[in-house]
């Protein structure tokens, strides 16, 4: 079940959170694995600790995806397998979106997102798999989540049309939309601690399953859809959220 042996991978945003458990699952299924990520001290640390490699490239710059895919071009040849999981949070209530978080949220989310496929692309061998990490967000609502709603959204509308048009070579691509995930992501968002936990704690209490989901949820199910038994399964998205999304005014 789930063997990726002899398949190559890249994991964007590997260094912490889902990155880092689904390069981890990756590797233990049998696959090369390649993450990136934007700080290059925390990018050494976690291929140090998962015995990976390890590419500092940022998501927001062009250039410095163009430089990533020639790296991994060189050095492994064609991938198999791109989890494209590179994103960031930044909550703001509509009225007080800036300019610079829309930029941000866009360009990694959604920019970023769809030029790690695009570049990638002419390396990735027939018959691969592409997942992006989009996000239940894209269809909840949720107050203060405008603009990261908008980018998954357009995400998974881009997974659609990928997958309709990559087809033909047997590129597999699907979205797995998490819901509430204990990961790192929260803590970057500038909210005070306390701010934080009151979130967290009326967020579990919405969840029918009672608990935050944990990266390794996610890892698992990415790591099916990247082996070849999920190889009849393209253009889907995939939610993993403890049942939020069919419950969403539960309390």
């Amino acid at each position: 079940m789930n063997d990726l042996t002899g398949k190559t991978a890249v994991v964007t945003g590997g260094n912490s959170g889902i990155g880092y458990a689904t390069a981890k699952y990756f590797k233990a299924a049998g696959a090369k694995v390649i993450i990136t990520g934007r700080d290059a001290d925390k990018v050494a640390t976690a291929a140090f600790e998962l015995e990976v490699t390890g590419i500092v490239a940022d998501a927001l710059n062009l250039t410095a995806i163009d430089k990533l895919v020639a790296q991994v071009n060189n050095e492994f040849g064609n991938i198999d397998i791109l989890f494209v999981n590179a994103g960031i949070f930044s909550p703001a209530p509509i009225g007080h979106i800036s300019e610079e978080m829309f930029d941000n949220q866009m360009g990694i989310n959604f920019k970023g997102a769809v030029f790690s496929t695009e570049k990638f692309l002419p390396i990735i061998n027939d018959g691969g798999s592409i997942i992006n990490l989009s996000s239940i967000n894209a269809y909840t609502g949720m107050p203060n989540t405008a603009i990261y709603a908008a980018s998954k959204a357009a995400l998974n509308a881009y997974t659609r049309t990928a997958a309709t048009e990559l087809a033909p070579r047997n590129i597999r691509v699907n979205s797995v939309n998490p819901g509430p995930v204990a990961t790192p992501i929260f803590g970057k968002t500038g909210m005070p601690e306390e701010q934080l936990n009151e979130f967290a704690a009326a967020m579990q209490n919405r969840i029918p399953l009672k608990r935050f989901g944990q990266p390794e949820d996610i890892a698992k199910l990415v790591t099916f859809l990247a082996s070849d038994d999920a190889s009849f399964i393209t253009g889907s998205e995939y939610n993993i959220d403890g049942g939020i999304n069919v419950n969403p005014i539960l309390s």
